[in-house]
């Protein structure tokens, strides 16, 4: 009698052994897979309109075809719609270390999340002067935990288009908004190539949208030509700029494709779409291992000539066959 109860306790012990021995080897087995847990990845935007939706779009669909689909990756789209206060409460969300990564779309939005000194890595998308905005120290080594994409407006070619496309321009114009460091900086390296060729320059400053239609309309009495910077505020009221600008026969050069398609006559410009798509490449790398600060920040260069025929004709502006074989038009 003992004995068969000793031969059931040890067949019991042995059961249980084999039982503990094959869960270790079942999880050891599973040590290496990857973590299979979804990725969450944010995006800041500071306002809807046409180029900062599609380098959001381009943003997107990178990662989309990299293989971060929809289930494997949630991505949130936030967008501030231009309120300041908005905008700082969506990044004081977003830093609060429930994302793998945040991208912020333009200056703004940029160094609102990087204020926010968060542990969650982030990757900007078209912020012009990143150095100056205060978002990078330098470039080649990105801090603050941000890296990403830069797209200095190619202001020395647009001046030349100008050059070519409406010879005659003796004084340029600029309208823009001075609480956008972009801006700013962006109309100070025009001004500096619009001296240095021997042009005249008178700005007009705006504050908000509704500004627009009085400042252009009295910039465009005393000027040849108009020059429109990186300027959210601006871009969003273009259709309001070139409308003004068609009825005084005087040509508008923006610094996006977007504008020219809302009116402006001529930019040398960046793909939106591209850009975008570049800073996801640099998302994909973090998500992959590597720290903000091992990718340095990227300027992408400017190279398509976007040009507005309606426009063109609306203010008698001859398209030279040299820039119109080469350039995108649109209408």
């Amino acid at each position: 009698m003992k004995k068969n109860s000793l031969k059931r306790i040890s067949a019991v012990v042995l059961t249980l052994a084999m039982t503990v021995s094959l869960a270790a080897c079942s999880t050891s087995g599973n040590s290496n897979k990857p973590d299979t847990k979804k990725l969450k990845v944010g995006v800041i935007q500071t306002i809807e309109n046409g180029a900062f939706d599609a380098m959001k779009d381009g943003f997107v669909q990178q990662l989309r075809d990299q293989g971060y689909s929809e289930d494997k990756m949630e991505i949130v789209v936030k967008n501030a719609q231009g309120d300041a206060s908005t905008m700082n409460t969506i990044a004081q969300e977003m830093s609060d270390g429930s994302y793998d990564l945040v991208a912020t779309v333009a200056t703004p939005a940029t160094q609102a999340f990087v204020n926010m000194k968060s542990e969650t890595p982030q990757v900007f998308i078209s912020v012009s002067d990143p150095v100056k905005a205060g978002i990078v120290t330098t470039m080649e080594k990105p801090d603050h935990n941000a890296t990403g994409t830069s797209n200095p407006i190619p202001v020395a070619k647009i001046v030349d288009l100008s050059k070519t496309m409406t010879p005659g321009i003796k004084t340029f114009g600029i309208i823009y908004n001075t609480s956008e460091v972009n801006s700013v900086s962006t109309v100070n390296k025009a001004k500096e190539y619009m001296l240095a060729q021997g042009y005249a320059v008178k700005e007009a400053v705006v504050t908000n949208s509704s500004e627009v239609k009085q400042a252009i309309e009295g910039l465009l009495t005393d000027v040849d030509a108009v020059f429109v910077p990186n300027d959210s505020v601006i871009q969003n009221a273009m259709p309001t700029v070139a409308e003004a600008a068609k009825v005084a026969k005087k040509p508008v050069y923006g610094s996006s494709a977007v504008m020219v398609n809302s009116g402006a006559l001529a930019t040398v410009a960046i793909s939106d779409a591209a850009i975008g798509a570049a800073s996801a490449d640099m998302a994909i790398e973090i998500l992959n291992g590597k720290t903000p600060a091992e990718i340095p920040a990227i300027a992408v260069e400017a190279t398509e000539t976007v040009i507005n025929q309606t426009t063109a004709e609306a203010i008698g502006v001859q398209i030279p066959a040299d820039i119109s074989s080469t350039a995108t038009l649109v209408k």
